[in-house]
């Protein structure tokens, strides 16, 4: 594994808040942090204290400014995504943007356009992409391990925290919509969503979002932040295994197969149930190797995992599943 001193990366943090902070952290572990930018002076100064001699800066001009930084990190709310992407890429920055890429298509292929022109990396803040029992579970789906894939569900479930400037979808759904568009490895040929606003007008606090493939795989995603417990589940059933990544599990269990089989006894079906399998995965923390990645694109030029095009993918499937809501709703 690449060493902490080969990535000798200027990297730029804008927005050091609830997300941002650990974005922070783990680039300053990496040792490629160089400044940190926010309109909060409170916030620059506990960082200053906690990291004396780091930069920090008010004023988001100063990092386009500065010829010493490389990257730029967007850890803002999702409305100045783009505009602020935007600017990183016409300063001649490479780019990585917390999820969502942006909250239009056509911003979200400007950007991809843009970079391509200036041959920057834009990157997008897929985190699960990058979690290694995600990406064991995507080497086994791969290798035919679980069989035909059937059925896909996600649940990503909480008490909080509660937006008020997304609903519930587009600020929890990126995630699982990015790991089965990985684990399909093709787009959706249909998508529909309903949900129910509690708490705000307009803004939902819980969807489910139904996906089909030409392939035949079914999925569905369930997101709320007004439930009960917390839970973050991946849920992949084949014609062979079932697998279940679950975050919130201890690292031993984080990723279960189950080979359960199904035989038929005088025309009739009999479920043969298989204790769970725990799968050995590395134990390292998703964001951490998640911001390892976009120094070593920048170190070789290479297009990331979670790109702009990977962006845009997800982006459709979110437009696709709010135009359904909002048909519901009238």
């Amino acid at each position: 594994m690449t060493t902490v001193s080969q990535y000798a990366k200027n990297i730029a943090v804008i927005g050091a808040g609830y997300w941002g902070k650990n974005l922070v952290r783990n680039f300053h572990e990496l040792g490629s942090l160089h400044t940190i930018c926010d309109s909060e002076t409170r916030t620059l100064l506990d960082f200053s204290n906690k990291y004396p001699g780091l930069n920090t800066a008010a004023d988001f001009e100063e990092v386009l400014d500065n010829q010493d930084i490389e990257g730029v990190v967007i850890a803002l709310p999702a409305e100045h995504h783009f505009s602020y992407a935007k600017k990183v890429l016409t300063a001649g920055k490479n780019v990585y943007v917390e999820k969502p890429l942006a909250l239009e298509m056509k911003e979200a292929q400007a950007l991809v356009a843009l970079a391509e022109q200036k041959e920057l990396i834009l990157m997008v803040g897929h985190l699960l992409q990058y979690h290694p029992a995600f990406i064991r579970l995507k080497e086994l789906v791969y290798q035919g391990e679980l069989g035909k894939i059937n059925y896909i569900y996600s649940n990503r479930l909480s008490l909080g925290k509660i937006r008020r400037e997304e609903n519930i979808l587009w600020s929890f759904a990126p995630h699982d919509i990015s790991m089965i568009l990985a684990l399909c490895r093709e787009e959706p040929v249909r998508v529909s969503a309903f949900g129910g606003n509690y708490l705000q007008k307009k803004i939902a606090d819980v969807t489910l979002t139904q996906l089909e493939f030409k392939s035949g795989i079914k999925c569905h995603i369930f997101v709320s932040w007004l439930h009960p417990f917390k839970e973050q589940k991946l849920v992949v059933v084949g014609d062979k295994k079932m697998a279940v990544f679950s975050d919130t599990e201890e690292w031993g269990n984080k990723l279960l197969i189950y080979s359960h089989s199904i035989t038929w006894e005088n025309g009739i079906p009999v479920a043969n149930k298989a204790a769970g399998q725990s799968i050995n995965v590395e134990k390292s923390e998703p964001l951490k190797n998640e911001c390892r990645h976009f120094l070593e694109c920048i170190e070789n030029k290479r297009r990331p995992l979670t790109d702009g095009q990977e962006g845009l993918k997800v982006l459709k499937v979110l437009q696709q599943a709010q135009n359904s809501l909002e048909i519901k709703e009238k």
